[in-house]
């Protein structure tokens, strides 16, 4: 699928297909360039942007819950070089019913051969004057985007709720569009839902809520192009609350309160990030409080970053994780990653701008635990992809024939968030926030890539210095496995006192319960990272009897001793564990909790199938995807 364009080629294609990205007309939408490298031809997608590519989607659609479709018509603006007769989508399921351009004239058009990951070509007719193609269409049957729950599986337990997860190339199962995270497009929607349910859309509203006897109408507008990942949809019983002038938070009216009282903060981390990085470009910044099966911590869907409930720690210790959403508002909204295989643009820049507004907002001491943390989930992952010289170690990843998922891994983001810290601390605080601000400024609404990176850097920071060139080691980092010897290192007094308790515990000592309560939920992280991961059960009973960690609020310490539970074969926390993987559906604790149960065949694998056989109604796909190659289910008639 790897498509190589000459020189010559690639230019005339660019003149044709940027005619109005360069000089837009007044009062027109923006449009980000499409990239004519090869690093650049994203492999993930079947679209050929440089041939013809989609600018603008306006979705008129309806969210039918008896159906579990969204469906009506994606009218979609397109640009195409003189010459072109087709113009190809990403269709993953779509149940098509017709095509026609904007003058209601039929286009011919057909679906390609099916990959499992990439889905199928949607190639469409066009000719000269097709400015515009009209799709009716519905979502795909189960399709991988899309979530939709139950009243029961809801926190409210009244009404169904919906919910979508683009990234990396889900879109294309419920959008028929150019799911290309290079191809950036603006885009509008007008939604209706059933009363008294409210839709909100990664976008701001665009007119009042409208009615329609039974029905609720909503209208969204994105003015600036955005990559089509983060096109993203909630529907269900919503209530608001303001957090500040410009930030507030959606979430369920039952948990409502206990969100917005965790999420205070916000508005002093918004002002933090632009000192840092320049001005916020997206208006408002909301953010959505889904119900427990949402696989990730969060999602950055620009205007209305989606939440897992389970940072809800009733402390602000799990708050860092919105300090990482609102930092992709530049890193990855703003300058996005233009394959997936330089995934680590995106995440790496936002785990490193992440701790830079931990700083400002909750001080030194906090960032650098957190930096400690993440240099030792960075050498977790080195070990669990190939250790030093495993190819999937390298920054930019080969992910020829594979999933973009494969490379969802803390190697992207904690490698990464290493290499932009040990450029920090090498040229200087000052120096490097001025480049990295600049690099913002300079890829505004823009796909970029790995070279991109390094020719700015060069451009930029370095200027010609040969020495320190030699002394960053920039191609090493980025193309070469493993972690380079110029590593900046964490400060070693970090947590000196959850590092001598570690020591305590080995010789038998529990830590002392006055030193467990005054630690950060970082410092009991690190203490229970750090034992030895094979425990005499009786240590592990003494452990849970004292701190109840079975059973914390805080889901980060809860997931850290049930992994320690299942790894000793720890029955006590059965129950504990099986009531965990039923409340909630982030894949970041579900995922090795039940590959490591299935794992143990003797112990762990029947609690591992008794489990998932309730509990997978209640993951999203992005989880269940993975969790079904266990071969946990018994095969289906």
């Amino acid at each position: 699928m790897f498509r190589a364009l000459t020189a010559a080629a690639a230019a005339l294609l660019l003149v044709s297909c940027q005619t109005h990205d360069t000089a837009p007309a007044a009062g027109a939408v923006d449009v980000a360039p499409v990239l004519d490298t090869p690093d650049a031809v994203d492999i993930h997608s079947y679209a050929k942007p440089l041939e013809a590519r989609v600018t603008h989607i306006a979705l008129d659609v309806a969210v039918d819950f008896a159906t579990k479709r969204v469906g009506g018509t994606a009218t979609l603006d397109i640009r195409a070089k003189p010459g072109t007769s087709e113009i190809i989508l990403d269709d993953k399921g779509l149940e098509i019913e017709s095509i026609a351009d904007g003058a209601g004239k039929p286009l011919t058009w057909k679906v390609g051969a099916d990959d499992p990951n990439l889905g199928a070509p949607l190639s469409i007719a066009i000719g000269p004057d097709t400015k515009q193609i009209v799709v009716h269409y519905k979502s795909a049957a189960n399709a991988d985007a899309l979530q939709w729950l139950t009243p029961e599986q809801t926190a409210g337990k009244k009404f169904p709720f919906l919910f979508s997860q683009g990234e990396s190339i889900l879109n294309r199962s419920w959008i028929p569009t150019q799911d290309s995270p290079g191809i950036r497009q603006s885009w509008e929607a007008k939604v209706s839902v059933d009363k008294p349910l409210t839709v909100v859309m990664s976008a701001p509203r665009a007119a009042e809520p409208a009615e329609n006897g039974s029905k609720r109408i909503f209208s969204f507008r994105m003015d600036h192009p955005v990559a089509p990942y983060l096109i993203a949809i909630g529907a269900g019983d919503l209530a608001f609350k303001d957090l500040g002038p410009r930030t507030g938070v959606w979430a369920e009216p039952v948990t409502l309160d206990r969100a917005a009282a965790e999420l205070s903060d916000t508005e002093k981390m918004v002002d933090a990030a632009e000192k840092l990085y320049g001005p916020y470009q997206w208006g408002r910044y909301d953010m959505l409080v889904l119900p427990p099966s949402f696989p990730f911590g969060g999602m950055e869907n620009p205007t209305l970053t989606f939440l897992t409930p389970t940072f809800i720690a009733g402390d602000k210790s799990l708050t860092s994780l919105i300090a990482h959403e609102l930092a992709h508002s530049w890193s990855g909204n703003l300058a996005t990653n233009a394959t997936w295989s330089d995934f680590w643009l995106n995440e790496g820049m936002t785990t490193y701008a992440e701790r830079r507004i931990v700083e400002s907002v909750y001080g030194p001491k906090v960032a650098a635990q957190q930096v400690s943390l993440g240099l030792d989930a960075m050498n977790k992952a080195v070990a669990e992809n190939g250790g030093p010289t495993g190819p999937d170690t390298r920054l930019h990843i080969d992910l020829n024939g594979r999933s973009p998922d494969d490379g969802l891994t803390d190697i992207a983001y904690e490698k990464g968030a290493a290499f932009l810290r040990t450029i920090e601390v090498a040229v200087g605080r000052d120096r490097f926030d001025l480049w990295l601000k600049g690099w913002f400024e300079r890829h505004q609404f823009q796909p970029v890539t790995s070279n991109m990176f390094l020719a700015d850097i060069r451009e930029h920071l370095i200027k010609g210095d040969k020495a320190l060139e030699a002394k960053l080691q920039l191609d090493k980092w980025v193309n070469e496995p493993g972690i380079p010897d110029n590593i900046a290192p964490a400060d070693p007094n970090a947590f000196a006192s959850a590092d001598a308790a570690v020591a305590a515990f080995k010789g038998g000592k529990l830590p002392d319960s006055a030193i467990w309560s005054g630690w950060t939920t970082d410092e009991r992280l690190r203490f229970l990272n750090r034992i030895e991961k094979k425990q005499p059960v009786d240590r592990l009973a003494a452990l849970d009897q004292a701190f109840n960690l079975s059973r914390s609020g805080n889901g980060e310490i809860r997931f850290a001793f049930l992994d320690l539970a299942v790894k000793n074969r720890f029955e006590p926390a059965v129950p504990a564990l099986e009531d965990f993987l039923t409340v909630q559906g982030r894949r970041k604790f579900v995922k090795p909790l039940l590959v490591g149960l299935a794992e143990d065949q003797q112990w762990g694998r029947p609690i591992a199938a008794r489990i998932y056989a309730k509990t997978r109604v209640s993951y999203h796909p992005v989880t269940t995807r993975d969790l079904d190659k266990l071969g946990l289910l018994p095969p289906q008639k």
